[in-house]
């Protein structure tokens, strides 16, 4: 598995994960549960995973969306 992104933004990992979905490459977000021990502040970024065969793909498809988004996206 490859590393697709890491932010602390729930929401964009949630879209993005849905995006992956909708185009048949399945993904997991890592780190997910570190929040309990931070004490659900956001502060530790969790990890969207997709398979090493799907990573090309997938990182086209969240570069475009990107430049759709502009700057809105948060890091």
């Amino acid at each position: 598995m490859k590393e697709l992104l890491r932010t602390t933004d729930e929401i964009r990992l949630s879209y993005l994960q849905a995006m992956l979905r909708g185009e048949g490459i399945d993904s997991v977000i890592l780190d997910r549960h570190a929040s309990i021990l931070e004490g659900s502040i956001g502060a530790l970024p969790r990890r969207l995973m997709v398979d090493d065969d799907d990573y090309d793909h997938a990182r086209r498809l969240m570069d475009m969306l990107e430049q759709e988004v502009g700057e809105g996206w948060p890091s």
